[in-house]
């Protein structure tokens, strides 16, 4: 009975998603469904109650100020200036400028909260550069196509305010824990890059003149004003100083001052991120506004906890589980963007994934990791999209140059399972 029900509900979804109707309305039109025909429930009075209750969360706040950051500084000269920054500094290294995606992402991901902009905001400014100096394309694309995703992973992400209010843990301590597992996968992508820079020399160009460590300085102090920035917003959590919200309207004054002293700070730019910033936190909202609804029609079905009795009735070990769950996250990721997973799945899969005695911090920065994954799978994956648009190459070229780092990302989370404390230190600290 609950197989034919599940089947019947996956494939409304499909069907009315197919038929191009907005996600957000998808999941509340799946839920509609599943209350009128499987329970007794007043499905307006529920339907009204669930959807403003999951809108008007104070925690969510934080989503919309970290977006509108992001939206100053994505108009701001900021990733010019990194460029500038860091170029110096890499001459000596096997790749060379190809690291500067992979450090600009890294730097830009701790501003930025998603993994489009930071893809798009970096390779706007390394592509073009990387092109004029005769790097080869394919690792040049490749390589900025997996650390975009670090703007998932490294804090603060719209993804794990989602999965934070979601599953009801701080988001202050996930964005803690974000940080070495963000930093780890940026250290496995610049490692292969030098692997592949020292098996491919003929393919780099020649190096530059050399720069003196006086040049050097002189060149990192473009770095200055995004460092202050991720300082002031990230160290105002760890010390406690600020909740995430609170943190979050820090850094949107830090973004305007920025965006000022750099004389980015005209009234239309100030428009077009508030503009930009409404209409994606707009589409969050009413996905995650669907998904409460979804979520609560289900737990009236009973389906959740059948699942998770099911699954407890496998037995599995929690490393099958965790391997399991993976392929789960990458196959939805072939066709659903990273928020509408984490909804989608959170209110089915807790119960389970507590049971299995999984902590649910260590659980949330899994399932980012995984989530990024999904960003560079098509059909579906956000990164390749913004890079199609940015290259105007095809997806499946797009997805080849970045299959490694999805295998880098596998490694990753191999690591974590097994060294779970690289994730759970820091908000332990956070706690003494």
């Amino acid at each position: 009975m609950d197989l034919g029900i599940t089947l019947l509900l996956i494939a409304a979804l499909f069907l009315i998603l197919g038929a191009g109707v907005w996600i957000g309305l998808s999941l509340t039109g799946v839920a509609w469904i599943a209350m009128e025909l499987f329970t007794n429930r007043p499905v307006g009075d529920s339907m009204a109650i669930t959807m403003w209750g999951s809108a008007s969360s104070w925690t969510l706040t934080a989503l919309p100020l970290f977006i509108w950051m992001g939206e100053i500084l994505f108009r701001t000269r900021l990733s010019e200036d990194m460029f500038k920054g860091l170029a110096p500094w890499l001459e000596k290294l096997p790749g060379r400028l190809l690291h500067t995606n992979i450090i600009g992402c890294t730097i830009f991901a701790a501003v930025s909260g998603s993994s489009a902009a930071t893809c798009a905001t970096i390779g706007k400014m390394t592509l073009p550069e990387l092109k004029r100096r005769g790097y080869p394309d394919g690792i040049a694309i490749g390589t900025l196509a997996g650390a975009g995703t670090l703007g998932l992973l490294i804090p603060p992400s719209i993804i794990m305010i989602v999965y934070g209010v979601s599953a009801n843990v701080s988001i202050a301590k996930l964005f803690i824990a974000g940080v070495i597992p963000g930093l780890l996968l940026a250290g496995l992508f610049m490692g292969y890059t030098v692997v592949w820079a020292l098996l491919h020399p003929e393919q780099i160009p020649p190096a530059g003149p050399a720069t003196s460590l006086l040049d050097k300085l002189r060149a990192s102090k473009h770095l200055i004003p995004v460092v202050s920035l991720i300082i002031a917003v990230l160290g105002s959590i760890y010390t406690g100083i600020a909740t995430a919200t609170e943190a979050a309207a820090l850094g949107v004054v830090g973004a305007l001052v920025v965006a000022a002293t750099q004389g980015a700070l005209s009234w239309k730019t100030f428009q077009d991120s508030l503009h930009g910033a409404a209409r994606l936190y707009c589409m969050i909202a009413l996905i995650l506004a669907g998904a409460a609804f979804l979520t609560l029609a289900m737990g009236y079905i009973g389906l959740p906890r059948h699942l998770a009795e099911w699954i407890g009735t496998l037995g599995l070990s929690p490393l099958a589980l965790v391997m399991a769950l993976m392929v789960f996250f990458i196959v939805l990721g072939c066709f659903l963007d990273g928020i509408s997973i984490v909804v989608l799945t959170m209110g089915v899969l807790l119960p389970t994934v507590e049971a299995a005695g999984l902590d649910l911090i260590w659980f949330g920065i899994f399932v980012v990791l995984v989530v990024e994954m999904a960003q560079i799978t098509p059909p579906v994956g956000f990164n390749l999209f913004v890079l199609q648009g940015m290259t105007g190459r095809n997806i499946a070229w797009l997805a080849r140059q970045a299959f490694p780092m999805f295998l880098l990302m596998i490694l990753a989370v191999l690591l974590i399972y097994f060294m779970p404390g690289l994730i759970t230190w820091l908000p332990q600290q956070m706690q003494g």
